[in-house]
């Protein structure tokens, strides 16, 4: 199984994020789960690919031409693909992945985390997306989401694409469940 992964180019501020990215690539090392990201060096995203490689995973990135330099493309993955654009980019990511977990990041991520959720809305795929609610990290936007719910602007049916916690055992049990 390959999962991709949007989180942030920059780091976190809040350590917990670091221990959990150290745990999750662990657990995909362990279960032989590949990584799909945005082949940037720095950041969340840096930490991540570091971490898996250094415990013999296997890591893809995907970057486009225009941030090689700015978000420092990793030069020791597994493999990394070059394109034209952000879209591109995205295209890839989905195309080579079997499920989708966010981590915190900024305002990238949050770009990536609705643009795949609106194409599982849309019937585009049925691939699994989830957030791993680093630190409650996302709690905020979650409780965004459901109040969209009450006001009715978003479907409950819709709502449930997105799952999500604060473990990744919860996360990797439901992507196991979905069988994609």
């Amino acid at each position: 199984m390959k999962i991709c992964i949007f989180c942030g180019a920059s780091g976190s501020r809040d350590p917990a994020v670091a221990g959990a990215v150290s745990n999750l690539m662990e657990s995909f090392a362990q279960e032989n789960i590949g990584m799909v990201y945005g082949g940037a060096s720095i950041g969340i995203m840096g930490a991540l690919a570091d971490r898996l490689l250094e415990l013999g995973g296997e890591v893809t990135g995907v970057i486009p031409e225009a941030l090689k330099t700015k978000e420092i493309a990793h030069g020791g993955l597994t493999k990394l693909h070059v394109v034209n654009s952000m879209h591109d980019r995205k295209k890839l990511m989905y195309d080579l992945s079997d499920a989708f977990l966010v981590l915190p990041g900024g305002m990238g991520t949050l770009d990536e985390l609705f643009e795949i959720l609106t194409w599982r809305q849309l019937g585009f795929h049925r691939k699994p997306v989830a957030l791993l609610n680093v630190g409650r990290y996302y709690d905020h936007l979650l409780a965004f989401l459901d109040h969209a719910v009450t006001q009715g602007l978003v479907k409950e049916s819709d709502r449930e694409l997105l799952f999500a916690a604060q473990d990744w055992s919860n996360i990797w049990n439901y992507f196991r469940e979905q069988k994609t």
